[in-house]
């Protein structure tokens, strides 16, 4: 029987190709590749070309990772270092430990 996974919606905004936003992207992505792989869709938002995005979605500053998907809506600004504050930020790792307990 086949395990019905989540898929997670992420929006990762940052600004042109300064060294926080590339960190940023690169950090998520390894994070995402080791821990939810498959299971995640991922939009990477330029506020400089794309300005009336990040108005409409109200982002302040850059880089910043709102989880749009599964709700609520869970929003992350930095550079994404610390894998277990971005985990938890975004309520990934509460959900993680969840499914775990549950298949004990």
């Amino acid at each position: 029987m086949s395990k019905f996974k989540k898929t997670y919606v992420l929006k990762l905004y940052v600004a042109g190709n300064t060294a926080n936003s590339v960190k940023a992207l690169k950090t998520l992505k390894t994070i995402l590749e080791k821990d939810f792989r498959g299971v995640y869709a991922l939009k990477v938002i330029d506020v400089l070309k794309n300005p009336q995005l990040a108005e409409e979605d109200k982002i302040l500053a850059t880089p910043t990772l709102s989880k749009v998907l599964p709700p609520p809506v869970r929003k992350i600004i930095g550079d994404l270092s610390d894998r277990e504050k971005v985990l938890i930020g975004l309520d990934l790792l509460y959900e993680e430990i969840k499914e775990r307990e549950a298949e004990i």
